[in-house]
């Protein structure tokens, strides 16, 4: 469900204050521990280090608490995992193994509270946890300055190489933005499909290792298998392709920043990491994976911004206004435009003209011809939410929507709303999950983290009914309206988070043929997802499709793992694998797995490994 392609995220990818991943989304081990802990602890003697947790916007700096004396060996899935079973919802977790401590971010001043209080002296595999409230991260981009200010007064710091003068020198831009945003795209395709089938070879070895530890009883199944199929838990099948290898993104999302050439006012890809002290940006002129359409409407954006007399936004002072273009394009012709800007103190009457500026450069002036059918306004700047979908969102010109079509269906696609990347790949992804779920007239499908609709509304014809689950409402509207776009009477949609609202319609259904497709975003399901799936023993098939394999292992362990009281209800078991490649040019690709219920009652199905790969 999460878009994990190559274009980085201009959002997620900025200050402590700008946040944009999900509770818990990545273990972040690329920090020195010894620096951060001194950088976390330090007196905020440097006002401007900390600026940004000044500012009237989210920052969950400032709802951090720092949880010690944590158990040897924990892992950063224990720890979400030990909070998750206490009701405690983190916004991000960093562990440091080796100094047994962790620093853990929420989203609101309640729930760090909630959690001082009731994990503070809990005991944890014999360990007594103590929790203190911990200091603000200092922002990147304001620490790398002034080291780079120290090294050039003092002479200190490691010079360059002449081999790194000499690269830096001989690449130009394109290159160097081709390489951060396209690393694979001067491999062969057909190595990079090589390489990314090994990748899901490597994911189902471990997913063995990973079921002989947690379920005994599951140990003459998947000796038969290993011996199989190569030590994996199951039969892999051959990477299915994208139809298209260049020009394949209907959505990207461009950082409106100085250009890497020194150009002011450039709409492109960040050429840097922010934590490295880079805001310098590339355009996407010469990006494979991006279409023609996409670099023509960010052409007439960034003429017309260049007309403007309003800055871009400067994320070490916090000052300026202009901040991201995302462009969502579809077959059909749709484009959709939407600008994020700061509008610090402009009077209403100014924010008026610029908008009435904006659609008058697309619908009458030279952006006319760029192809935008619906162009958004998005206030940044007084966000209390790290959620995107939370901003106001005016629509300028054009439709509200834009209308994409995918096997032979169609589909409403509203400015949050989650489809897709690669629309053609999407139509194999889909095809692949309707085949291997097996479905009949009498079935009914529980599609999870269903976006607009897209794979219920795939299968609705098929089977007797179909439900689907979303968080996001703009989401579950467009969703609704699909259906009835495409004649469907047989499905519902319910909004909510999954792991409140999946429970309730899992103990509501009395049909018995059920099957359950889930599409998380990258970090997985809840845990609470996977533990009411658990129980739901006459819910017998799985299809899961993972767009991060190594993110939900922890999801695949605990759908195999032995019934305990946590988990409860009888055991899946993966019996068939593939990888789909939606994101050609780079290194992220998506992963399908069924997963289908033990029978405890067979003691054939128990003990002597037959095979249950189901035949297509």
């Amino acid at each position: 469900m999460a878009d994990v392609s190559g274009t980085p995220d201009p959002v997620a990818d900025t200050p402590p204050s700008v946040e944009g991943t999900a509770a818990g989304d990545t273990e972040d081990k690329t920090d020195n521990v010894k620096t951060e802990h001194k950088a976390e602890g330090e007196e905020l003697s440097d006002p401007s280090k900390y600026r940004y947790i000044q500012e009237d916007l989210f920052t969950s700096e400032i709802y951090k608490v720092e949880i010690m004396n944590l158990p040897k060996y924990v892992g950063f899935n224990d720890v979400k995992k030990f909070l998750a079973r206490h009701g405690l919802n983190p916004h991000k977790i960093k562990l440091f193994g080796r100094q047994s401590f962790a620093f853990v971010t929420f989203k609101n001043e309640e729930e760090r509270d909630k959690a001082m209080k009731m994990v503070h002296g809990m005991q944890w595999k014999g360990n007594v946890l103590s929790v203190r409230l911990a200091k603000p991260k200092v922002d990147p981009i304001v620490r790398k300055r002034k080291q780079d200010e120290g090294e050039s007064a003092g002479g200190g710091g490691r010079p360059p190489s002449k081999r790194q003068e000499a690269d830096e020198e001989e690449e130009p831009f394109s290159v160097q933005i081709a390489n951060v945003v396209t690393p694979l795209w001067k491999v062969p395709y057909e190595e990079q499909l090589r390489r990314k089938e090994q990748e899901v070879e490597a994911v189902l070895k471990t997913l063995a290792k990973e079921i002989g530890s947690t379920n005994r009883a599951m140990m003459p199944w998947l000796f038969s298998q290993k011996g199989k199929y190569n030590n994996k838990c199951c039969p892999l099948e051959a990477i299915r392709p994208s139809p298209c290898q260049t020009e394949y993104r209907n959505k990207c999302e461009f950082l409106i920043s100085v250009g890497a050439d020194g150009e002011d006012k450039t709409i492109g890809f960040r050429l840097g990491k922010y934590k490295g002290g880079s805001c310098a940006v590339v355009g996407p002129a010469d990006t494979t994976n991006v279409s023609d359409e996409t670099k023509k409407v960010v052409s007439a954006f960034q003429k017309f911004i260049r007309t403007t007399p309003y800055l871009v936004y400067d994320p070490e002072t916090y000052e300026g206004h202009w901040k991201q273009l995302t462009v969502r394009t579809t077959r059909k012709k749709h484009a959709m435009a939407m600008v994020f800007f700061n509008p610090q103190k402009l009077e209403e009457e100014e924010l008026n003209a610029l908008k009435n500026s904006l659609r008058i450069h697309f619908t009458e002036g030279e952006g006319k011809h760029c192809g935008v059918t619906s162009l958004y306004f998005i206030r940044e700047g007084q966000r209390k939410s790290p959620n995107l979908e939370d901003l106001p969102c005016e629509l300028v010109a054009g439709e509200a929507y834009i209308h994409e079509e995918l096997l032979d269906l169609q589909f409403r696609i509203s400015p949050h709303s989650f489809f897709q990347v690669n629309t053609g790949a999407a139509e194999v992804l889909y095809s692949a999950v309707g085949e291997w779920a097996q479905l009949q007239q009498d079935s009914t499908v529980l599609d999870v983290c269903c976006g607009t609709g897209t794979i219920g509304i795939s299968l609705a014809k098929r089977v007797k009914k179909v439900i689907g689950i979303e968080m996001c409402q703009e989401a579950i509207e467009d969703a609704k309206y699909n259906a009835k776009l495409n004649g469907l009477s047989n499905i519902e949609f319910h909004c909510g988070k999954a792991e409140d609202v999946f429970p309730n319609v899992l103990k509501s259904l009395v049909s018995s043929n059920v099957t359950a497709i889930v599409d998380p975003p990258r970090a997985g399901l809840h845990p609470k997802v996977v533990c009411a799936i658990r129980k739901a023993e006459h819910l017998k098939r799985l299809v899961y499709v993972a767009c991060n394999a190594k993110a939900a292992m922890v999801n695949f362990i605990d759908l195999c793992r032995a019934p305990s009281k946590r988990v409860q209800g009888a055991p899946f078991r993966p019996v068939r694998a593939m990888a789909v490649d939606l994101f050609p040019q780079t290194i992220h690709v998506e992963m399908l797995l069924l997963f289908e219920r033990v029978d405890y009652n067979s003691q054939k199905d128990m003990e002597d490994g037959q095979e249950t790969t189901p035949k297509t």
